[in-house]
């Protein structure tokens, strides 16, 4: 059974089909990258009318938002793919799928500035956004030093016993893979039905955080599970309590989509903190042990 999984998870994520997606992805966010801007312009010049509601119809930066949207899905396919390595690089992978979506945030809020502001701080917009510009430069040097952290650690020889863990987790990873189309299909449904009725692009935007905050709440299950098979295959403390530290910096990253402002951004924060900590103490352990 668990061979038989191995090999699906191999056939699904080879480096040939890899490949394809990765192409598929760019061609497909450079047109909706394209599509979006022309739906702006033409929007701007009254030769269509899709309401102008929402700065996503009506300020040519918006159309970033739209290629930047494609890619996460992308960057998704690649954390269901790193899911069986390790915790560690699984981990580090939705550190860097967050910091993506704050700066696909930030080209949502740019057109929301206002420059002629009397004060730029007293402006909830501005001061949003100089929040985010803040928390990505934050971000960005913290999964530096957890690259940095993770490539000192000394990887273990392998054994049939990791060897079968692997194969488990790639089990797992398999059923994530519905899971992601499903959601992902629900939310083009979503966004069709709601656009129709209302605003589309606000609904977008909305169905848009629907999809992460469902699938990190499924991820969170899936990784309770790889800790649960962890037990079968080790007896360390400092793997399962680095592990456990791990879930916590998902449960933390899942509650950051249901919060707003300045909360939101620390717990994302706290998140990659808590995450950094728990490696580099686990490092120390490592070294001992």
């Amino acid at each position: 059974m668990l061979k038989l999984g191995s090999k699906i998870f191999d056939f699904i994520f080879s480096e040939e089909n890899r490949k394809k997606i990765e192409g598929f992805t760019i061609w497909t966010a450079t047109i909706g990258f394209i599509f979006h801007l022309s739906l702006v312009l033409l929007n701007n010049n009254s030769i269509i009318n899709i309401g102008n509601e929402s700065l996503l119809l009506t300020n040519p930066i918006s159309a970033i938002y739209t290629p930047f949207s494609i890619i996460l899905y992308y960057e998704i396919f690649l954390l269901i793919f790193y899911l069986p390595r390790s915790f560690t690089t699984s981990i580090l992978k939705q550190f860097e799928i967050i910091s993506l979506i704050i700066i696909r945030r930030i080209f949502y809020d740019i057109p929301k500035l206002d420059l002629n502001a009397e004060s730029w701080l007293g402006n909830p917009d501005n001061l949003q956004i100089t929040y985010d510009l803040l928390c990505i430069l934050i971000l960005f040097f913290l999964i530096y030093l957890f690259n940095l952290v993770k490539s000192r650690i000394e990887t273990k020889k392998s054994s049939n016993s990791v060897a079968r863990f692997i194969d488990s987790k790639k089990i797992i990873s398999i059923f994530l893979i519905p899971v992601m189309i499903v959601l992902f299909a629900l939310g083009i449904y979503n966004w069709y039905s709601i656009g129709m009725s209302s605003n589309f692009a606000s609904s977008f935007y909305y169905v848009n955080e629907v999809f992460y905050t469902t699938f990190f709440s499924i991820l969170i299950i899936a990784d309770v599970f790889i800790l649960l098979l962890s037990f079968l295959y080790t007896e360390r403390y400092s793997q399962i309590m680095r592990n456990t530290g791990f879930i916590i910096c998902t449960i933390l990253i899942r509650l950051s989509f249901s919060s707003t402002g300045l909360t939101n951004l620390l717990l994302i924060v706290s998140s990659v903190i808590f995450g950094l900590l728990i490696l580099k103490i686990y490092s120390l352990m490592n070294k001992i042990e």
